[in-house]
């Protein structure tokens, strides 16, 4: 496996040197994008060359690391988050992705045509946390390497959109006062419908120190529905009588009942707890987390690898109209939620 893990770390490495250049962390744009837009380019030019010798190392990177670094991923939020932003923004994270997942289901089968795992694929980072959330269920999922690739990449382009344009909607609705909204509140409200953790950051900068701490918060407590979120769409997918479509390419179908628990969910939840009883060093969750970040650009990398843009064209315009659907509903969908629950809780 050595070939395939150097290459997935030499790509991951020279993403996560790239995502260091301030002018790319300022726009939101992080290791694990630019690790899959790599990956993507050298799949589709020398990868063919170098498969053989190394499809073992990187098809080890886009499984067994990607549920490693899923794990890791903990340790960059506590249960003390939770705290911070108070029961009306969990119940505001909560609807944001039920609705959100349920919408893109719906309208990714029903209405667009696509196929289950893609719609799932891209329900799931519009209505958590990006490309991360992508990653985590697809071992749940079992898409195809291109279904993973047009999810995340959809995601990036409207969460990229979104880190832009909520900013500016902001400032707009300051001159007019169309609503009543503080940093504060802007801050749960971009927490809870951007779509990548880094936007959310570059978001809430924008407008001021405590929108971005609140936003982060409210984020982190959407993270931390991604391991319930995980274990009920597998209980879910294996009671449906279609389950079978879920399983790998060539391996026999389970019978319906039978549950895919997703073990690193829970390791997920495991390792959040520990962070959260701050009995870890910091410099040492410093380095995990750092370690984690290079788990997942390999990850990342790895998927690009194996991924062709022909399949990718394929796909066609359906997943972008979805992703631009769910991308309308977290802004209007998103503000109508988050206007109901904090009347609510006020």
């Amino acid at each position: 496996m050595l070939p395939g893990l150097a290459l997935a770390g030499g790509v991951a490495l020279v993403a996560i040197e790239l995502g260091k250049i301030a002018w790319l962390q300022a726009n939101g744009i992080s290791a694990l994008t630019l690790a899959i837009v790599l990956g993507m380019l050298v799949g589709n030019t020398v990868y063919a060359r170098i498969a053989p010798a190394s499809a073992a190392g990187v098809g080890f990177s886009k499984q067994k690391l990607l549920r490693l670094g899923i794990i890791l991923y903990g340790l960059r939020l506590t249960f003390q988050d939770i705290g911070n932003v108070g029961m009306a923004g969990v119940v505001i994270d909560a609807l944001v992705l039920c609705s959100t997942f349920a919408l893109s289901w719906f309208v990714g089968t029903r209405v667009l045509g696509l196929d289950r795992k893609t719609a799932m694929l891209i329900g799931a980072g519009s209505s958590i946390c990006g490309a991360a959330a992508v990653m985590a269920a697809e071992p749940v999922v079992r898409g195809r390497a291109e279904q993973v690739t047009v999810a995340v990449s959809t995601v990036v382009v409207f969460g990229t959109l979104a880190m832009f344009l909520y900013p500016a909607l902001y400032h707009l609705n300051e001159q007019y006062q169309l609503i009543s909204m503080s940093p504060g509140a802007y801050g749960i409200f971009a927490g809870s419908t951007i779509h990548e953790v880094a936007q959310v950051v570059a978001a809430g900068r924008a407008i001021s120190e405590e929108a971005a701490n609140t936003a982060v918060i409210a984020k982190m407590v959407r993270v931390m529905m991604l391991a319930p979120f995980l274990i009920v769409l597998s209980a879910y997918l294996s009671r449906s009588k279609d389950a079978s479509d879920v399983q790998p390419q060539g391996a026999p179908a389970q019978k319906s009942g039978g549950v895919v628990i997703p073990w690193f969910a829970f390791g997920f939840v495991v390792v959040a707890g520990l962070n959260s009883l701050a009995i870890l060093p910091k410099p040492l969750v410093g380095v995990m987390v750092d370690i984690d970040t290079a788990l997942l650009a390999m990850a990342m990398a790895a998927l690009g690898l194996t991924t062709h843009a022909s399949a990718i064209r394929k796909a066609g315009i359906k997943p972008l109209a979805l992703a631009a659907l769910l991308a309308a509903w977290l802004l209007g969908g998103g503000l109508a939620i988050h206007s109901g629950v904090s009347a609510l809780f006020a």
